[in-house]
């Protein structure tokens, strides 16, 4: 199970679509969420935020439209 940590490694990965590198980050990032509840800090809330920021920008060197479009959506 790959984490926000293995970001460059997914992006660098040569036999992985640009597709499958997508869906791993996305799946990434919805284990980031999916591990927060009601009881979470605003702390715990603030760094999932920070990692989606990451894995979107990260997104955006694979897919610019995409990520871009993530980013701006998480800026509203």
């Amino acid at each position: 199970m790959y984490t926000t940590d293995d970001l460059e490694k997914i992006l660098n990965f040569k036999t992985w679509s640009d597709k499958r590198k997508i869906d791993e980050l996305l799946m990434i990032d919805a284990r980031i969420y999916a591990s927060l509840g009601s009881d979470s800090t605003k702390s715990e809330i603030d760094d999932a935020k920070r990692k989606s920021k990451k894995i979107y920008r990260a997104i955006k060197e694979v897919d610019y439209d995409m990520g871009n479009s993530f980013l701006e959506l998480m800026d509203k």
